[in-house]
């Protein structure tokens, strides 16, 4: 093991996970800052709506990253198999297809954003001034996403090969260029949300630049060559069947997310008639920031586990693969919650810094207080089981099995929802009913993918010591 590169096919599993997950965590955690960073400099624009616009946002903004965000996982989980397996020259054969998928991807992603986005945003229930708000932010996200998308492929390889560290460090010193933009364009030049929009897409375009001079001048089977960049057709295949269902998994999610973002627009427009108040959306977008940290933290060990379980399914190492995911389970509970009880115990200063302050009872800050309260008390407390259901469904893709992972996600969760928010919403409108079907749906999903994840891995252990050395 190097100083940048860990093997996860030998020595001590606790060990090697954490040390893996701990950079992952705090780039995670740095970009989720960035982020809210983004909320907070915009809540100090002329605009008493730009928080809840640029919130709004996120449900279809991720819809269209989820698709490129699929085909990082594939290409973590294929060129992971090969390292393991030491064949450098599948890993070196991935490692350039999955650039150029990217970059395609990314493309694609940006047009159907671009003529997408005030539609869907219409669709959402969306009106006034906070639509124009949201209209002009993703139009001008959406042209930086081939870049996002280029992004997170370089991550997935670096990872792959067992690298957390550079990946931390690039992120970071980009995460700080998005800071100083956003202050620059906001409080400088005096924009609102086009200039949190222009600082994002800088910063992404610079880590995708710096990312790439990275691998080029790595050595191994993950070096970066533009003189071989093509596509292998086998390649192809690999992350192709592991990305699309992972891909539309996250699409799906989105999906059930904006029907209920949709629906919260519905409990908003109920409280406050008034096209020109948004206090539902303020604080509920507030939150759901400081959520980013809990998730971000808890998808770090999601990454470790897929990561760890490809590179000992290529390796064939059945039992070391058990191992790792109960290490894993254990991880991801403990993350979850710790970092639950941090935002719960500094709630009040922290929801002060998006602007959500408690008010006189029937103001629009008590009801942006109120709203941010709610998601807390059905959300960020029983968020651990979001970690527990993703790192089942994680283990479940690495094994080969991405098709039952996508099933999982699919009924156990997105539709689970969209039926909640459909049928039993309508009956009580208001917030509890609404988020409450989170952590039910967290914990079926996690359930079947727990139970899952051990039975095929132990059928893998039966298949392969049955087959003849």
């Amino acid at each position: 093991m190097t100083k940048a590169k860990i093997d996860f096919t030998s020595g001590p599993i606790l060990k090697k996970l954490l040390i893996f997950t701990l950079p992952i965590i705090a780039t995670n955690l740095l970009q989720v800052f960035y982020n809210a960073a983004d909320m907070m400099v915009v809540s100090l624009s002329d605009e008493p709506n730009a928080v809840g616009a640029v919130g709004i946002t996120g449900s279809f903004i991720n819809l269209v990253t989820n698709l490129f965000i699929g085909f990082s996982v594939g290409a973590n989980v294929v060129i992971a198999r090969h390292i393991g397996a030491k064949n450098d020259r599948d890993a070196e054969r991935a490692t350039h297809t999955a650039v150029l998928m990217a970059l395609a991807v990314g493309i694609l992603g940006g047009v159907i954003g671009l003529f997408l986005s005030r539609p869907v945003l219409v669709w959402m229930g969306n009106t006034g001034n906070v639509l124009d708000l949201a209209t002009r932010y993703t139009f001008i996200y959406f042209l930086g996403i081939p870049f996002i998308s280029l992004t997170n492929v370089l991550v997935s390889i670096l990872r792959a090969k067992g690298d957390s560290r550079t990946p931390l460090i690039i992120l970071s010193l980009s995460g700080i260029v998005n800071v100083l933009l956003n202050l620059f364009f906001v409080l400088a030049v005096g924009l609102s949300v086009e200039g949190v929009a222009i600082a994002t897409v800088i910063a992404n375009v610079l880590s995708t630049v710096v990312l790439a001079i990275k691998l080029k001048m790595s050595e191994g089977p993950v070096s970066l060559s533009f003189s071989k960049l093509r596509i292998d057709r086998r390649a192809f295949r690999d992350i192709f069947v592991i990305g699309v269902p992972s891909g539309i998994q996250g699409a799906f999610f989105s999906i059930s997310n904006m029907l209920i973002q949709s629906s919260i627009v519905t409990v908003n427009n109920l409280l406050t008639p008034d096209p020109n108040l948004s206090p539902v959306l303020n604080g509920n977008a507030a939150q759901m920031n400081l959520d980013g940290f809990i998730y971000t933290s808890m998808s770090a060990v999601c990454q470790a586990t897929s990561t760890f379980i490809s590179q000992n399914y290529g390796a064939h190492d059945t039992m070391r693969m058990k191992k790792g995911l109960f290490t894993c389970y254990g991880i991801v509970t403990v993350t979850g919650i710790a970092v639950s009880a941090i935002i719960m115990l500094f709630r009040v200063p922290l929801l002060s810094l998006y602007g959500v302050v408690d008010g006189p009872v029937g103001s629009a800050d008590a009801i942006a207080f109120e709203t941010a309260y709610v998601r807390m008390l059905f959300l960020t407390i029983p968020y651990f089981l979001c970690g527990i259901m993703e790192v089942g469904t994680y283990s479940i893709r690495s094994v080969g099995k991405p098709i039952t992972s996508f099933l999982i996600s699919l009924f156990g969760a997105c539709i689970f929802r969209i039926i909640w928010t459909l049928f039993i919403f309508p009956l009580k409108v208001d917030l509890v009913t609404l988020f409450v079907s989170y952590p039910i749906s967290w914990a079926l999903a996690g359930l079947v993918a727990f139970v899952l994840s051990v039975i095929f891995i132990n059928k893998l252990e039966k298949r392969r010591s049955a087959t003849p050395c």
